[in-house]
């Protein structure tokens, strides 16, 4: 298990395209992805889920995976929550 904490960088936060991106990006990994807002926690892989969360920017979010390529995932995503949701 691997996870790590990142703050989103847009404004509009985790909706809509940005929810699709991120959704996108983590089912290109084989492990189990979460996101946690506020001890809050949904899978990753669902945009029903993530969009419930209601993260906007500035909001400080965990991103934790397990399984074969847990750390590569998490580094993934984290790394296109820093980038404003640009691939």
């Amino acid at each position: 298990m691997y996870d790590k904490k990142v703050t989103v960088q847009n404004q509009v936060g985790l909706h809509a395209r940005p929810a699709t991106f991120f959704i996108q990006k983590a089912n290109e990994f084989k492990s189990t992805i979460w996101v946690e807002k506020d001890e809050r926690r949904v899978n990753s892989k669902s945009l029903l889920g993530v969009l419930s969360l209601g993260i906007v920017g500035g909001t400080e979010i965990r991103i934790i995976a397990d399984g074969a390529d847990d750390k590569e995932a998490v580094e993934a995503l984290v790394k296109l929550v820093e980038t404003g949701f640009v691939d």
